[in-house]
């Protein structure tokens, strides 16, 4: 009896139990990008290398959009302070010449220079606007790109998703089970298109939106500068088409030739 008492008591005892019911440790797991792609099918492969060149391009665009912004905005407000004295149509246009149309702004004056000088002031907002409307342009150039992707790599991404989710089921078909170590992995190279489509589109649309706003503000900065510039060409342009000196015409390209036809 005192042996069955002391293996009844070390059987039900609360240390051996809790030695017992404590769980095994987990394993640690972790995402393997690489091995994913390596083990994803052909389409996965070629939608994963398409995003992953659309998210190169994003940033590649965004820099040299910014590098423009600040090279635009260095030369204009450099052309504004120095034509802020300008008290003449001659003085503007003696300005914007010497400039060489290095700034938006010394273009917009060339082409008040070449074809609305001496104009009635309604054609020379004409003028005005369509120069600022090239100059808007240019900083817009490749922003079409941005709004691209940012549009369209999720959907780009949903389409690999979709394709290896089906390829997915057809393993778990070939396996005939459904447990997780056949459907994990199928699962995780569906999913990590649409993660990528993700990271591509979302600087895209940051990006589009950050470098819309500062071309927005350029180029309203280059309509009220415009805007005096073209009010004081029309006031003085008329008495002052004689005075104009030819060189100033020459640092214009064709304006010379114009104002002489």
């Amino acid at each position: 009896m005192t042996l069955l008492d002391a293996a009844t008591s070390r059987s039900w005892s609360p240390a051996l139990l809790a030695a017992d019911a404590a769980p095994a440790e987990a394993p640690t797991v972790r995402l393997d990008l690489v091995g994913l792609f390596e083990h994803a099918a052909w389409p996965v492969k070629l939608t994963i290398g398409l995003l992953v060149g659309c998210s190169l391009l994003v940033w590649a665009i965004a820099v040299l959009k910014l590098l423009q912004l600040a090279r635009l905005r260095m030369t204009e407000g450099d052309f504004e302070r120095r034509t802020r004295p300008a008290g003449s149509a001659l003085e503007l246009f003696e300005i914007a010449g010497g400039s060489r149309g290095a700034a938006p702004g010394a273009r917009v004056l060339g082409e008040l220079y070449a074809r609305g000088n001496g104009a009635p002031i309604e054609r020379l907002r004409a003028v005005a606007d369509r120069a600022i409307l090239a100059e808007g342009q240019s900083a817009r150039a490749l922003m079409w790109l941005l709004a691209f992707i940012a549009a369209g790599a999720p959907f780009i991404g949903l389409f690999g998703t979709v394709y290896g989710i089906m390829d997915a089921f057809i393993r778990i078909g070939a396996a005939k089970t459904a447990s997780l170590p056949v459907v994990a992995p199928a699962i995780g190279e569906a999913l990590i298109t649409t993660a990528i489509g993700l990271a591509a589109a979302i600087p895209a649309v940051f990006f589009y939106n950050w470098i819309d706003k500062r071309v927005g503000d350029f180029v309203s900065e280059l309509e009220a500068s415009a805007a005096e510039w073209v009010a004081l060409v029309a006031e003085q342009g008329p008495r002052g088409d004689s005075a104009i000196p030819l060189v100033a015409g020459a640092r214009f390209p064709g304006a010379g030739a114009r104002q002489r036809s």
